[in-house]
């Protein structure tokens, strides 16, 4: 019987083995390469017809319409699309696999004040979501904690690596603080039973606040003395908040809300960057003035308010680009697990932004507010080459058609599960 157990056993785990795909992390540049006669879009709003780019050893060398190709691997790019890698600026993933599934979730912590959590040591490079983020042009991402009031700190990934260290590419950009709602609801979801809502939420969550502003205070008195009796971890993970080499997220989205956030920082003299803020459309001037910057979570939504226009979650990109906040685009949708963002970032072209200003919004001000735009963003001389070659528009779920992408010069593997199960049912059902 053990060895009837055993055989087959051994054949479900070599079923399942040969199930999965086989995709490695490339190899290292080793030649000059020169993609040439393509349309670049540079990522700052400019485009270069009939350019190229050449990189050699993860760098971008030359960009024109005139750049030396000589001993170079010339890439025929004639008729397609040259871009910058696209930046996912807010996400779970690595972290969450199958979200019905408790095994394969580590998003979040236990506790309410956890700023000395690393989201970064439990990214999981062997996830199945990732490969189908670069076939739509994603190529770096950045990797949030969740739970809590302050759930940690995020880091900047490029997704192509073979264990987290690899995959680093910004560590501990960010602390995040979760606001609670100070939107009054009742009950439960929606007042229909679930869980009992605090009698009156909006003081509830002004409490709670408080006590994150007295967290600040006192972390701010520990690290301004020149010895400590004993080390305090979590204030030893907000320092970077205070020399300003990290950001503070704040996620919220009402207007009550941000107004709160300003106040962060106004008081402590953060760099703060509000996560969600659907309604920030409503003080944009005030962002502006306080140098504060937005991540829209989710274009394809519906308004926050009954009283707001239909289509306001598409019309926002616009009035902040015109406000003159710096803001970007980002994709939390649970179920098609953060491959939108292209089309996100085209939906609000379709609503007031040029382009190549929606270009920008999912690629170099994403670069600019998690603090890698030296590296990342544009396709210019000196930076990371973090290439995308598109058939078409790659704003445009029917012409976003990806057919080489490069991560620090590496040229990547762009098949995905999702691929090989089609490919295999085409087979099946003769369809090829």
């Amino acid at each position: 019987m053990k060895k009837i157990f055993l055989y087959t056993l051994c054949i479900f785990i070599a079923f399942n083995i040969s199930a999965q795909e086989t995709i490695l992390p490339a190899l290292p540049q080793k030649e000059t390469i020169a993609l040439t006669n393509a349309t670049i879009h540079v990522g700052n709003g400019q485009v270069i017809n009939n350019g190229t780019v050449v990189f050699k050893n993860g760098k971008i060398t030359e960009v024109g319409a005139t750049a030396s190709t000589a001993g170079a691997k010339l890439i025929d790019c004639k008729g397609k699309h040259i871009y910058p890698g696209l930046i996912l600026t807010a996400s779970q993933l690595g972290l969450i696999e199958v979200p019905s599934n408790r095994a394969t979730v580590d998003g979040a912590e236990i506790g309410e004040m956890n700023p000395s959590i690393r989201s970064l040591v439990a990214y999981n490079t062997d996830s199945k979501v990732t490969n189908t983020l670069r076939t739509n042009g994603i190529l770096l991402a950045n990797v949030i904690p969740d739970g809590g009031v302050i759930s940690g700190s995020s880091s900047v990934v490029q997704l192509d690596a073979w264990n987290w260290e690899d995959a680093a590419y910004k560590t501990d950009v960010a602390i995040h603080f979760r606001m609670p709602s100070l939107l009054n609801r009742r009950g439960g979801r929606g007042g229909f039973g679930g869980q009992q809502a605090p009698a009156d939420p909006v003081k509830t969550g002004l409490e709670q606040i408080e006590k994150v502003k007295v967290f600040f205070r006192e972390a701010k008195a520990y690290l301004a003395e020149s010895k400590h009796e004993n080390t305090n971890l979590k204030f030893e993970a907000v320092k970077g908040l205070f020399d300003k080499k990290q950001k503070l997220f704040i996620h919220c989205n009402i207007v009550k809300e941000m107004l709160l956030a300003v106040d962060f920082t106004k008081e402590f003299g953060f760099d703060v960057v509000l996560v969600g803020a659907v309604d920030s459309w409503q003080i944009a001037d005030i962002l502006k003035q306080n140098n504060i910057a937005v991540i829209l979570n989710q274009l394809h939504d519906l308004p926050t308010m009954i009283d707001d226009d239909i289509d306001q979650p598409f019309k926002t990109p616009y009035l902040l680009q015109k406000a003159g906040v710096l803001f970007t685009i980002n994709d939390d949708d649970g179920n098609s697990r953060y491959r939108n963002l292209p089309f996100n970032a085209g939906t609000a072209a379709s609503y007031g932004l040029s382009k190549e200003e929606a270009l920008s919004a999912v690629t170099l001000n994403a670069a600019n507010i998690l603090g890698i735009a030296d590296k990342t963003g544009s396709i210019e001389t000196g930076k990371d080459a973090n290439i995308v070659v598109s058939e078409g528009d790659i704003l445009d779920m029917r012409t976003n058609i990806i057919t080489q992408a490069f991560i620090q010069g590496r040229q990547i593997d762009l098949n995905n599960k999702q691929k090989q199960l089609a490919e295999k049912y085409e087979t099946k059902y003769g369809i090829k």
